[in-house]
């Protein structure tokens, strides 16, 4: 969905004006490109190569912690 066709459907859900910027400005910040790549930041930070989402999930579950 482009930028433009995203701004239409806001604007077709009657949102108040304030939200529908927010969202606007949310998405232009965040759909910008500059996320596209990926880094080294997790390694640096953690000392440690990042795990797959779905390995920490599953040993996540694992531990219960989700049980409650």
């Amino acid at each position: 969905m482009s930028h433009a066709e995203f701004t239409a459907a806001v604007a077709g859900y009657e949102l108040p004006a304030e939200f529908a910027w927010l969202l606007n400005e949310l998405f232009t910040e965040v759909l910008d490109g500059r996320n596209e790549a990926l880094t080294d930041g997790v390694e640096r930070v953690l000392g440690r190569a990042p795990k797959d989402f779905s390995t920490y999930a599953t040993e996540t579950a694992a531990t219960g912690i989700w049980s409650n």
